[in-house]
């Protein structure tokens, strides 16, 4: 099961009692005047970074994520996880420890994320066609004439075409 939480990093003053505190970002002997206390680890105040963008989460006030053992800053954790907590295609909430496939920034549960002509579920691995917010098979694309066995080339804004799940 992935959990997911946020937390606000803790600043304390060494002295007694932390003196000999690893840093869970290095490892190294945290001897700073200053280290931080986030998700339950002692770090220096330079290495608690976002696992994307390495932005510095030690600031105040500076929220910090962590799901599948990534640390995230909030705009990662909402750009990986997503932010409504629905699920595109059936409205329902999807509880922060569920696994989840994307397409086109929006969130799924993995048993809504089919190809609405055949059903069949996608899975990672999988190209998929995402027409107008709608969820085709590599197979099942409307209007998709083959050429050599590949899907033609899309090119409207709104229309993207052989996808792969990752």
């Amino acid at each position: 099961m992935v959990n997911s939480r946020a937390e606000v990093p803790t600043v304390a003053e060494t002295g007694t009692g932390t003196a000999d505190r690893s840093c869970a970002g290095c490892g190294g002997h945290i001897a700073d005047r200053f280290l931080l206390f986030s998700m339950e680890q002692y770090w220096h105040i330079h290495c608690l970074k976002c696992s994307c963008c390495h932005a510095q989460l030690g600031e105040y006030s500076s929220t910090c994520y962590s799901k599948g053992g990534m640390i995230l800053c909030k705009n990662d954790y909402i750009r990986l996880f997503g932010h409504s907590g629905a699920c595109s295609a059936c409205g329902q909430s999807i509880p922060a420890s569920e696994m989840v496939m994307r397409a086109q920034g929006n969130v799924y549960h993995l048993k809504c994320f089919f190809c609405v002509t055949c059903r069949n579920r996608l899975v990672p691995g999988d190209h998929f066609h995402y027409i107008n917010g709608t969820i085709f098979c590599e197979h099942d694309r409307p209007g998709g004439g083959l050429f050599s066995g590949h899907p033609t080339s899309l090119q409207a804004n709104n229309i993207m075409s052989d996808q792969k799940v990752c």
